[in-house]
């Protein structure tokens, strides 16, 4: 079967046919930068980097854009209310993101514009659209005329005849008396006092929302692009518009694929600030929940699905990270004395499906792996090759852990290789890579003494004891496993 993937536009799974063979041009909607990076950016941001990883693996040539929106009335709200620039503001953000972003492993773009550098762009593209009737100048903004637009709504499907307010997006009070129509949104806005301005010639402004993107798309990738992302969110008005502005100006099709990301609900709810619920990637990670851990729970669920965000939830994924991290570490940790032929680490430009291993049981773990993500991205049925091949992989990290001899024939010590090899290969296709191991300075006779208190403090029914050293222990990288008889093994977790 071939690779495919889910239209939003036609709402059809369809074959990945990109306009020149081998190659993908790919813009996806970025960060307004106003303000930390949320569980809901990791969300989006995870997918499209294993879209982007698994096409480069699969040997397409990827040209990869993603924008930063750093002229906005949030950012400008922000720095008013901080009493800085804009330009800080957007600054300060833009650094933590790219921070954010390294901590999960995620690819940086290969461009990476900003909307305050495409000015020229976007006052260009305003101009065509008004030249061909489907702009007007109200007051000092400028407004695209939907009626202008061929199957305006057809990625939304919403009716422009519904006449529903506020539907530009990101609209300022008193802008709907400005526009013809209440599906009209505004592609250039004029300057308020005190706020950052550009030279127009419709007057000092600053661009809106959606002109941006489309701006960007023709500066960085042309015309026409392979696909197109966003979250589920961005469908409308901002694609919608997108979509409107650019094929009327341009007389051709934007993107040949719209991809959207399922939302993020917290214990079912949908995140918001203002519900309360909302969590930072930084807050997350500095708690000490680790970035492996959020991307193999984000990667747990289909892309277009919703992602429901609890501690239980969490702590399984931390869970089956830690045996999943076990496998991925076992060559690294103990390659040499098992005699194993220690590879520098994988690195994207590597990877690739060609060539791949002769063993006929790898071949099928591959065979499965791409079957699954051929299949509209199915990272869940990836992930599922994964955890098939560390299984025995883990038991054996575990005994080596333990002191215990492992030796083993020579066969299946190189099966055993060879499953290491193809799950760090297959594993780094996902964006996963292993963790370090948490530090203990605990050594085994301190181990063993905790253990014996343990028993000692159970067998007087002081549970509470109990459980408090096997806590301690779990914090400083200790794991007990309970055994029938009263025996307690345990594992540097």
């Amino acid at each position: 079967m071939s690779l495919r993937f889910t239209n939003s536009l036609t709402s059809r799974t369809e074959a990945f046919e990109p306009l020149t063979e081998g190659k993908a041009s790919i813009y996806c909607c970025g960060v307004t930068v106003y303000d930390l990076c949320h569980l809901g950016h990791a969300r989006s941001y995870i997918n499209w980097d294993v879209l982007r990883r698994y096409l480069i693996w699969r040997g397409y040539d990827v040209t990869y854009v993603q924008n930063y929106t750093d002229i906005d009335d949030k950012i400008l709200n922000r720095a008013d209310e901080e009493g800085i620039t804009m330009q800080a503001v957007s600054e300060r953000n833009i650094e933590a993101f790219e921070v954010d972003m390294g901590r999960l492993n995620i690819l940086p773009a290969d461009r990476m514009p900003r909307a305050t550098g495409c000015i020229e762009g976007i006052q260009t593209l305003i101009s065509e659209l008004e030249s061909k009737g489907a702009a007007y100048s109200s007051d000092g903004d400028v407004y695209f005329d939907i009626s202008k637009a061929k199957n305006y709504g057809k990625l939304s499907g919403r009716d422009p005849n519904d006449q529903q307010q506020g539907a530009s997006g990101r609209t300022a009070d008193g802008e709907e008396s400005r526009k013809r129509h209440p599906f009209d949104f505004a592609l250039w806005k004029g300057a308020k006092a005190g706020e950052p301005s550009w030279e127009s010639p419709w007057g000092p402004g600053r661009p809106g929302w959606h002109i941006e993107c489309s701006a960007m798309v023709r500066q960085e990738l042309g015309q026409t692009i392979d696909i197109h992302l966003g979250g589920g969110d961005l469908v409308f008005p901002h694609h919608e518009n997108e979509i409107a502005q650019s094929e009327t100006a341009n007389g051709t099709t934007l993107a040949k694929l719209w991809m959207h990301n399922g939302m993020v609900n917290v214990g079912g709810t949908k995140m918001s600030k203002s519900l309360g619920n909302f969590t930072t990637i930084r807050a997350l990670l500095d708690s000490g929940i680790s970035p492996m851990t959020l991307r193999l729970f984000v990667l747990q669920a289909h892309y277009r699905k919703p992602l429901d965000f609890t501690a239980e939830s969490l702590e399984a994924a931390a869970t089956g990270w830690k045996g999943l991290n076990a496998a991925l570490s076992l060559g690294d940790r103990h390659g040499e004395s098992l005699g194993w032929s220690i590879s520098a680490p994988l690195t994207e430009g590597a990877m690739t499906a060609n060539g791949g291993p002769a063993d006929t049981a790898l071949v099928e773990f591959e065979q499965r792996f791409i079957s699954a993500m051929d299949d509209d991205l199915n990272s869940s049925g990836g992930l599922a090759v994964l955890f098939d091949l560390a299984k025995p992989l883990r038991a054996l990290a575990n005994r080596l852990e333990r002191g215990e001899d492992a030796a083993l024939p020579e066969p299946e010590l190189k099966d055993l290789e060879g499953r290491w090899q193809l799950l760090r290969h297959l594993a780094a296709v996902l964006g996963l890579r292993s963790e370090a191991e948490a530090a203990t300075s605990l050594d085994d006779g301190a181990i063993h003494a905790a253990i014996a208190a343990r028993k000692a403090a159970k067998a007087a029914k002081d549970y509470a004891e109990a459980d408090r050293i096997r806590d301690e222990l779990v914090a400083q990288g200790v794991e007990l496993i309970d055994k029938p008889g009263g025996v307690t093994e345990w594992i540097r977790a």
